[in-house]
């Protein structure tokens, strides 16, 4: 029988997908890097260091924000983005457990 999304499996696999995601395309980790060497940026900025459109940067942005590894405040008709450096320690520590986790399990073949 299937289940929904959301049913089928525990919250941590699906908060380990979801940081996953948002790691998972060069584009995002170039602006975390960006956004790591400068502290804080805003979309204009990035454009000019990362080598993608500013409609594409913007969608990036869209996804670490909504996954919560950067923050925007908003100054003037501008968004300034910085690091949730709490949030990436927490991800980069669940990601460090799941790992410890599975490969207590034993080796293959």
């Amino acid at each position: 029988m299937a289940y929904p999304r959301s049913e089928a499996f525990v919250e941590r696999q699906l908060d380990l997908a979801e940081a996953a995601r948002a790691l998972g395309h060069p584009g995002r980790l170039a602006i975390l890097e960006v956004l790591a060497s400068r502290n804080t940026c805003n979309c204009g900025e990035l454009v000019d260091e990362i080598p993608l459109a500013q409609a594409t940067v913007s969608q990036h942005l869209k996804v670490l924000k909504s996954t919560g590894l950067i923050q925007g405040t908003i100054e003037g008709p501008r968004t300034c983005y910085c690091i949730d450096w709490d949030a990436v320690r927490s991800v980069g520590e669940a990601f460090e457990k799941w790992f410890m986790e599975i490969g207590e399990a034993g080796q293959c073949c």
